[in-house]
C-alpha cells in the first residue's frame, strides 16, 4: 500500500511539473491573446497575400473529341462510385454491347491559370489546353467565360489564352532571377478540382533541370502541388507571381514533396512573344551537346568539369558557319558561364534569332573566344544512320571493320571505322563504346582507316584519358578512354 500511494504521489507530482512547464504558454495577461513574438516571426502569415491574390486566380476545363471502343469507357468517363470499388478497373461486362461510350466521347481536363492583363490575357501551361475543343475559364466571382487560345510553347509547357471581359483583376508579377533556396513560397489552385486550395512551403532549389526539358531552369519547391494546380501562380512573400506550377515528382500520382515551377521571367518572355505573333522565336546554334565529365576533362586539358561539349554540328547551321568545331567545350556566353552542358541551351534559346553572341571555348587546350551569329529554331532537324560490315581486330579491345564513301555518307561522316564487336571489361568497354558505333577520331586524331586507328592507338598516353569521338545512331558524342584500363 505504501509502494502504491508513493507511485501516485510521484504522478501527481510529474503531472505538476508538466502542468507548470505548460504553464507559461497559456498563463497571459488578459488583455494579450496572440502567440509569443519569437514564433510570430518564424512562421510566415499568407491570409493578406491570398485575399489580394485569389481574384486573379482562374479555374481552367476543357474538353476535347476522343475516339474510344464501342462498348467501352475511358478514363474520364468512369462514374465515381464505380471509382471508390473499382479504382479505375471496371467490373468485368460492365459498358458491354448495348452500354458504355459512343464511338465519339468527350474527355475533360482540369488546371488552373492566371490574370496578367486586365483586358483578359491569361496564363497557364500548355499541357493544360493541349489539343483542347473548348477553353472554359471560371473566374472568382463565379462567371464563366469562353476562352481562345493565343498560343502554346510546348518546349516551356507555357500557354498563353484569353477570355472577352474588361476591368479584370491582375496578378502582380516578381522576378524569379531574386529567387533564393530557402525561402518561403506560396501557391493558389484547384487541386481535384476544389477551386482556391492555397499551399505553402520553401523553395527547395533553383536552376534545376528535368529530363527532356533542356529549356526551363525549374524552381524545386515542396509546396504541395496536385492534378488541377498545373498553371496556377507560385508567390514570393510580397504576394508576386514568381513561378507556374507545372509539375511534380509522384511514384503514386499525388504529392510527394517535390514540386516543380516554371520562373515566371521564362514564362512572362513567352507570354510576349505569344501575344506578338502566336509563336515563339527561340535562339538556336545547330550543336549535339554533352555534359563534360571529369575523365573527359582531363582529356581535353581542362582543369574541371564544367562546360558543354560539341559532339556534333548541323551542317550548315549557326555553328558550323561561326567556326565551331566538334571537341570544343563552350565555357561561356557573352561572359555568362556555362557550368554544366544544361545551362548552353537555356543561354542560346533566350537569345533573338539574328543576334550576335560572344562564346567562351576551350580548344586544342587553350581558350579563346567566337563570335556566333543566332539562328532560329527550325521546325524540323536532320538525322543519320550507321552501317556495319566485316570485322578486323584493333589494340583497344575492340574488333573494328571501315566503312566505304555511300556507309560514311548514311553515317553522317566524313570519316570513322564501325566497332564490330567490344570486348568484356576491355578499355573501349570502360569507355562506354558499344557495338554499332563509328569512331570518327581519337585524341583530336581522325581515324579514316583502321591502320590509323592502330597507329593512333599505340601512341596513346597512358597516364591520362583521352578523347573518343564516336557517331551512334543519329547523334555524335565523345568519351574518356584510359589506355590503362582494363586491357
Amino acid at each position: 500500500m505504501q509502494v502504491v500511494k508513493r507511485r501516485m504521489s510521484l504522478m501527481v507530482v510529474a503531472l505538476a511539473s508538466v502542468a507548470a512547464m505548460q504553464q507559461p504558454a497559456f498563463a497571459q495577461d488578459a488583455g494579450t491573446s496572440s502567440p509569443p513574438a519569437a514564433a510570430t516571426q518564424q512562421l510566415p502569415n499568407f491570409t493578406v497575400l491570398v485575399q489580394r491574390a485569389a481574384p486573379a486566380v482562374v479555374n481552367i476545363s476543357t474538353t476535347r473529341e476522343a475516339s474510344s471502343p464501342r462498348g467501352g469507357m475511358n478514363d474520364q468517363q468512369i462514374p465515381e462510385i464505380f471509382r471508390r470499388f473499382f479504382g479505375d478497373q471496371l467490373p468485368p461486362g460492365f459498358g458491354g454491347p448495348g452500354g458504355g461510350a459512343t464511338p465519339r466521347s468527350e474527355l475533360r481536363s482540369l488546371g488552373s491559370g492566371f490574370i496578367i492583363s486586365d483586358d483578359g490575357y491569361i496564363l497557364t501551361n500548355a499541357h493544360v489546353v493541349a489539343d483542347a475543343d473548348t477553353i472554359r475559364v471560371r473566374l472568382n466571382d463565379r462567371r464563366e467565360l469562353d476562352a481562345e487560345l493565343i498560343g502554346t510553347d510546348p518546349k516551356t509547357d507555357v500557354a498563353l489564352i484569353k477570355v472577352d471581359a474588361s476591368d479584370l483583376p491582375v496578378l502582380s508579377i516578381g522576378n524569379s532571377d531574386e529567387l533564393q533556396t530557402g525561402e518561403w513560397v506560396a501557391a493558389i489552385g484547384s487541386p481535384f478540382g476544389f477551386d482556391h486550395s492555397v499551399t505553402a512551403g520553401i523553395v527547395s532549389a533553383i536552376n534545376r533541370t528535368l529530363p527532356s526539358d533542356a529549356y526551363v531552369p525549374f524552381i524545386q519547391t515542396d509546396v504541395a502541388i496536385n492534378p488541377g494546380n498545373s498553371g496556377g501562380p507560385l508567390f514570393n512573400l510580397q504576394g508576386q507571381v514568381v513561378g507556374i506550377n507545372s509539375q511534380i515528382f509522384t511514384r503514386s500520382g499525388g504529392f510527394m514533396g517535390l514540386s516543380f515551377a516554371i520562373p515566371i521571367n521564362v514564362a512572362m518572355d513567352i507570354a510576349d512573344q505569344l501575344r506578338q505573333d502566336g509563336r515563339v522565336h527561340r535562339g538556336w546554334l545547330g550543336v549535339v551537346i554533352q555534359p563534360v565529365s571529369r575523365d573527359l576533362a582531363d582529356s581535353f586539358g581542362l582543369g574541371e568539369p564544367r562546360g558543354a561539349l560539341i559532339s556534333q554540328l548541323a551542317s550548315g547551321g549557326p555553328a558550323a558557319q561561326g567556326g565551331l568545331r566538334p571537341g570544343d567545350i563552350v565555357l561561356s556566353v557573352d561572359g555568362r558561364e556555362v557550368e554544366s552542358s544544361e545551362a548552353l541551351p537555356r543561354e542560346i534559346g533566350r537569345a533573338t534569332p539574328g543576334s550576335e553572341v560572344t562564346l567562351g571555348i576551350l580548344r586544342d587546350g587553350s581558350e579563346r573566344s567566337l563570335k556566333v551569329t543566332v539562328g532560329d529554331w527550325p521546325d524540323s532537324e536532320q538525322t543519320a544512320q550507321s552501317d556495319s560490315s566485316s570485322a578486323q581486330q584493333s589494340g583497344i579491345g575492340i574488333a573494328v571493320s571501315p566503312l566505304n564513301p555511300e556507309q560514311l555518307e548514311e553515317a553522317g561522316v566524313e570519316h570513322g571505322v564501325l566497332v564490330q564487336q567490344v570486348v568484356p571489361d576491355g578499355a573501349a568497354a570502360q569507355a562506354g563504346i558499344q557495338p554499332g558505333d563509328v569512331i570518327i577520331d581519337i585524341d583530336r586524331q581522325a581515324i579514316d582507316s583502321v591502320d590509323k586507328l592502330r597507329e593512333v592507338i599505340a601512341d596513346l598516353p597512358r597516364d591520362r584519358a583521352v578523347a573518343v569521338r564516336i557517331a551512334r545512331g543519329d547523334a555524335q558524342l565523345f568519351t574518356a578512354l584510359r589506355m590503362g584500363s582494363g586491357e
